[in-house]
This record gives structure tokens, C-alpha cells and sequence, in this order.
């Protein structure tokens, strides 16, 4: 897949920005780049506008968002995200499929959801969640921090007779649990490298991050207070780059389709989040499943509804996630992308359907085998057990690997395939928007001067008018619309209401008796009728148009 810029490692803020002023400036017919917000340390969330201007306006077309770096450490997220970009843009002009996307659909982009977060995460040691700024901060215990030098915060032993761990050299990680039997050794305590704040109380333990906000519980679906989930704010929407993101949205209402970017994984996440898969809308899970997917087909990630197989907890399940504000509230097809696998690339994979009951072993295996395919695939990010003076507890030894290139991001060489195959399904997600269509427009005299006018309007799209079932609960949907100018309407309203139109998502089909089968379409059109009054060779203008499957124009003459 052709692009103008390299995927071969990760963007700072500068490059990032510079690249999509390069974009704006380059393609000027077919790139708009604003400014979302200036976030409080002065950088700028942007988003992208990607659609042919020549072909109509941005919100005439069916829409479909894209967005990256919720979470801070997540920046696989939105390298794919520009790659994406990159792609559409690079190839208008040789690519039939992207050159169509571009002519009929209107595609925005947030590569960087939280720039400060991104950015504190690519140039420190540091590892958090969504952005550097304090919230709820408590003393006590060991704070992370890079002691020797070496850029990475990693792991720390520390001697003690209390210790849950000692050596093993057979052991890729160095170390093993310490069994019920060993009641005679040398023992460790196992903490991330780092400096002990007091008070630390009788017992070590590992010092609360002061930067411990999470964006994707801030969003007003589901919210809870920080007694319930940690990290969700004050209020929902307390965290301005949240806000901006749900007002775009809201202000953009030819969105119909949304693609959210985290790591990792390697999953297709469906909502609902809140509550079982059998309690939604069942021709909505139908039609999201059938998009999942194909992001299986192009990612070889494993497609699964958030509250039934993800959420550990369906009690005191996390909410208040931007894919669900999308679907539960505004009915829109929102997925969460959780890029890079490297679980199942060491031979471990994670069975996320029963993950809560999985024993520590079982983790303690997962980990080891990742240690020694980072060792075999990514050594530059590895480090063996190293002695070093603490000046807390003496003698301690540090080592390990760096966990933001191996766990949560992948190394360097293995980023251009997670951004191509997610590209990919990119693609093909735009294209399962609604679209709607003028089938037929014609005029059959009846008298002297007046006409009877009639028009097939259909959409074309796999997803209907309305996009979910959902959208219809919420009164969120708007129905399409037929407006008729240029004669006197005597019979019929100058604008009608056509309702909803379904798309080949809703078409039934099946088999029987060996053969396949179609055993209904969906209800994807519908006839308008007017009579008119023109004098022959008169112009009439036909316009219909739906909030989220674009607006299309017809005339004739009489």
C-alpha cells in the first residue's frame, strides 16, 4: 500500500503535526485540517476533513470517523490513524476504490485524541494512562522512575524475606513464584523501578499514579464516579479533549459509522458495554457482527461484544467509553480497535472469554513466553537482571523489558502491518455506509400543462437510513427527505417524508432445498408522486436527502 510518509516508527508531536500540514497544503481539494482544541499545554488536537470538495459539500456526504490516542500509551492507535489518512490521499488519484470514497463519502479524522499524553509517553520514561495532569493524587509507596538511566522504567527486585518471588535461570523472566514449600532461600519483592515515597505504611506496595485520569470513562454513556471506576473525572466530559470529541461528533450529524483506536489485544470490540449482547436491538448485532468481521479478514483480530467476553466484572463493569456514547446514545456502529497481539505472536494467546479465571500461573506463563519472544524478535528492548545501589533498600537488581514497545505498542519492524491491515478494514468499513440514490425521475403529461412527476428513491448502502435500530429508540434518526422546485405542486407536498430506508443489511437470504436464496429484500425504496403544474420545457429540480446517507440531486424537463 502506496504512502508518502514511513510507518517505521512512532510520531512525536512535531512530525504528526507536520505531516498533516503537509497533507492540508498538498491536497487542498481533498484535506481540510483544523484545530479541535489547544489542550492546556498548548498543543493542538486535530481533525482531519478528507473528502472531494469538488463533489459536494462535507456534510452532504454520508461521514464516517476515525480517531486515535485516547489513551496516551496507546500510540499504534494513531500512526494507524495516519496511515489511513496517508493512504486515502496518497492514492486518490491511481485507486479506483479510494478515488470513489473520496468523490461520495466524507471521512474525519483524530489522529491524536490527547497530544500531551502522546507526547509525555514518546519522550519519558513514563508510562500513564491518558494525559499528565494530577487527579486525585495519594502518597505511599514506590513511585516508578528511571534509576539507572537507560530511558525505560522496568523492573525492580528487592531482597526480602517477605518476598513472593526468587530466582530462576531456567526461567525466560529470570524469576519464578516462590512455592508454598520455600521456607528456606533468598527471596525478593518484584516492583516497578522506582523510588519509595513516604509514607509507605508497614507493607510496600506500589504508589497510586498521580496521572491517573482515563478518558474513555469520561464520556457521558454510563459514567460513574471514581469510587466506581477510577480515573472517570469529576463529571462526564470534565476532560476537554473528551468534550470537543462528543461536540464534533454531535455538530457533524452525517457521522455513521465509527472506528476507535487502543491497544491492545489484538480484538474487534462490539458494544454494547453495558449491558448482554441479547439485550440489544438484534438486527443491530447482526449488522455490526458482519462488520467486526471483516476486521478479522484483514486484521486477524477476533471480533466480541465488550460486556459479554471482555468486561472481567459484569457487576461493576468500566463504562463511560466512547464507543458505547456512540452506539447507546446517538445509534451510530462504533467499534474499538485494540491493536497488537503479542500475546498469541509468543504462542500464548489470551482467551479473553474467561480471562477472570485465570490463575496467576497461568499469567506468570503468558509472561515468560512474551519475555522470550521479545528477546528472540525485539532484543534491543530487552535488559538483563542488573545490580544497582538503591538508595532506599540497598542492593536491588533491575532488568526486563521495555513494555511500551513489546506489550502495549509493537517493536518498530512489526508497526507498518498493524497500520496497513487496519487501513484495510478502514476501507471497507466506509463503504458499508448508507447511500442514497435517485433511482428513476420522470414526468408523464396529463393535461394541458400539468404533469404527474415521480421518483424511486433507494439507498444503496448495507447499513439503512437510520443506521441501527438504536438510533430509532433514541429519536436520533432522521428520515429521509424528497423536495421538488420549479413547477406549481397540485397534488402532493412540495417536500415528503419517505421515513427510513433499509439497506442490504436487512435483505433476508438463506437457502432452501439446497439452493440459495433470497427470501426478501429490504425495504431500501421508495416512491414519491407529485402533480405539477409547468408550462412544457419547464426545469424541475429534484432533491433528496438523509442526515446520515448524503443528499443527491436529479432535474428534468418537461
Amino acid at each position: 500500500m502506496k504512502t508518502t510518509f514511513s510507518y517505521d516508527h512512532y510520531y512525536k508531536y512535531e512530525e504528526l503535526q507536520s505531516n498533516l500540514q503537509y497533507f492540508a497544503k498538498t491536497f487542498p481539494s481533498l484535506c481540510s485540517l483544523d484545530v479541535n482544541m489547544v489542550t492546556p499545554e498548548g498543543r493542538n488536537q486535530y481533525v482531519v476533513t478528507l473528502t472531494n470538495k469538488d463533489t459536494g459539500d462535507a456534510l452532504s456526504k454520508p461521514g464516517w470517523y476515525l480517531d486515535g490516542n485516547i489513551h496516551a500509551g496507546e500510540v499504534t492507535s494513531s500512526m494507524c490513524a495516519m496511515h489511513t489518512i496517508d493512504s486515502l490521499l496518497t492514492n486518490y488519484e491511481t485507486d479506483l476504490n479510494m478515488h470513489r470514497i473520496l468523490d461520495t463519502m466524507t471521512i474525519y479524522v483524530i489522529p491524536r485524541v490527547t497530544p500531551d499524553g502522546a507526547e509525555k509517553y514518546l519522550t519519558s520514561p513514563y508510562n500513564l494512562r491518558s494525559v499528565d495532569r494530577a487527579y486525585l493524587p495519594e502518597k505511599g509507596g514506590i513511585k516508578p522512575e528511571d534509576l539507572d538511566g537507560d530511558g525505560v522504567i522496568r523492573m525492580m527486585l528487592i531482597p526480602s524475606a517477605y518476598g513472593a518471588w526468587k530466582k530462576d535461570p531456567s526461567s525466560a523472566a529470570g524469576v519464578a513464584l516462590r512455592s508454598p514449600s520455600d521456607a528456606v532461600g533468598e527471596f525478593y519483592d518484584l516492583y516497578p523501578e522506582g523510588v519509595l515515597e513516604e509514607p509507605a505504611g508497614d507493607n510496600l506496595k506500589q504508589k497510586k499514579p498521580d496521572w491517573g485520569l482515563d478518558f474513555n470513562r469520561n464520556f457521558p454513556f454510563g459514567w460513574f464516579p471514581d469510587a466506581r471506576q477510577g480515573g472517570a473525572g469529576k463529571y462526564p466530559l470534565s476532560n476537554p479533549e473528551c468534550k470537543t470529541i462528543v461536540d464534533f461528533v454531535l455538530a457533524h450529524n452525517n457521522i455513521g459509522g465509527a472506528a476507535i483506536g487502543h491497544t491492545s489485544g489484538g480484538l474487534v470490540l462490539i458494544p454494547p458495554g453495558t449491558k448482554p449482547e441479547k439485550d440489544a436491538p438484534k438486527q443491530d448485532m447482526k449488522a455490526m457482527h458482519a462488520i467486526a468481521d471483516m476486521g478479522k479478514e484483514e486484521l486477524g483480530y477476533v471480533p466480541m461484544n465488550i460486556f459479554d467476553s471482555f468486561m472481567d466484572d459484569q457487576v461493576n463493569y468500566d463504562s463511560g467509553a466512547l464507543d458505547d456514547w456512540f452506539y447507546q446514545s446517538q445509534g451510530i456502529p462504533a467499534y474499538t480497535m485494540e491493536f497488537w497481539d503479542v500475546s498469541t505472536k509468543a504462542g500464548v494467546p489470551m482467551n479473553w472469554g474467561s480471562r477472570k479465571d485465570e490463575g496467576e500461573a497461568n499469567r506468570l506463563e503468558r509472561f515468560v513466553a512474551i519475555m522470550k519472544w521479545v528477546k528472540e524478535n525485539a532484543p534491543q528492548y530487552y535488559k538483563d537482571w542488573q545490580p544497582f545501589d538503591h538508595p532506599v533498600f540497598g542492593k536491588v537488581e533491575i532488568g526486563g523489558f521495555n513494555t511500551k514497545f513489546t506489550i502495549q505498542n509493537p517493536p518498530e519492524k512489526f508497526l507498518l502491518s498493524e497500520c496497513e491491515h487496519d487501513t484495510s478494514f478502514n476501507l471497507r468499513f466506509m463503504q458499508a455506509m448508507p447511500h442514497l440514490a435517485i433511482d428513476s425521475f420522470t414526468a408523464q403529461k396529463k393535461a394541458e400543462g400539468v404533469y404527474e412527476v415521480s421518483a424511486v428513491i433507494g439507498n444503496h448502502g448495507y447499513l439503512p437510513t437510520n443506521l441501527t435500530e438504536s438510533a430509532l429508540l433514541m429519536k436520533t434518526a432522521k428520515p429521509v427527505e424528497a423536495v421538488l422546485t420549479g413547477g406549481e405542486i397540485l397534488g402532493g407536498k412540495e417536500k415528503i417524508d419517505l421515513g427510513h430506508l433499509e439497506g442490504y443489511a436487512n435483505t433476508n437470504t438463506s437457502s432452501m432445498y439446497g439452493n440459495l436464496t433470497t427470501f426478501a429484500n429490504g425495504k431500501a425504496k421508495k416512491k414519491a408522486v407529485w402533480v405539477v403544474k409547468a408550462a412544457p420545457g419547464t426545469k424541475l429540480t429534484l432533491s433528496a436527502s438523509s442526515c446520515k446517507a448524503g443528499t443527491v440531486n436529479a432535474s428534468l424537463v418537461l
